[in-house]
């Protein structure tokens, strides 16, 4: 099968189980704002100098792929989604294990000590910029609620996690002079 099958030419996706919509329906954006981080993480694991980082940076691209799908399913097949994919859905213990990595750093010193200018190195661009593309996620994310749209609390709560591991092993690629910004 190709890649390319043109049934988007009209500027329509299609949902898991089927359904077509918009390329601009919230759902889409949404997983659209999803793909960009995970594509963002990706550049993250390959400039980071964290060793011990990387495996955790290709866990979280996997976590994402079930992220995106079970976004792509109509509220109507939520529950079909989740019970065929129980053990791959976003959980509560994925957002422990990242608030656990949070507190692991914070406590070996890395915390907030003043803003800083995205850019010292490479790898400390690459985090920046995919905590950015994650904020965006989440705000799709919680837009795609509002707009009445099925999304558990656990996924609201795994992204807004992760910007902040994002924003501290940013921090950890070039440990400060100087944090302050002048």
């Amino acid at each position: 099968m190709s890649i390319a099958t043109k049934t988007g030419d009209d500027g329509t996706t299609a949902l898991l189980f089927g359904k077509r919509v918009p390329k601009t329906h919230p759902r889409i954006v949404t997983n659209g704002a999803i793909d960009e981080l995970g594509a963002a993480l990706g550049l993250c694991r390959a400039f980071t100098h964290q060793e011990n980082v990387r495996p955790s940076l290709l866990q979280i691209q996997k976590e994402l792929i079930h992220f995106m799908g079970e976004l792509a399913c109509e509220n109507s097949h939520q529950e079909r989604y989740l019970k065929k994919y129980a053990d791959q859905a976003i959980q509560p213990v994925l957002v422990e294990r990242l608030t656990n990595a949070i507190q692991t750093i914070e406590g070996q010193g890395g915390s907030f000590t003043g803003w800083r200018h995205p850019g010292e190195s490479p790898a400390e661009a690459c985090f920046d910029s995919a905590r950015t593309l994650c904020r965006r996620a989440e705000r799709a994310l919680i837009a795609l609620r509002e707009s009445g749209a099925t999304v558990r609390d656990v996924l609201i709560q795994y992204l807004n996690r992760l910007s902040d591991l994002l924003w501290l092993w940013s921090r950890e690629e070039n440990p400060p002079k100087s944090e302050a910004v002048q």
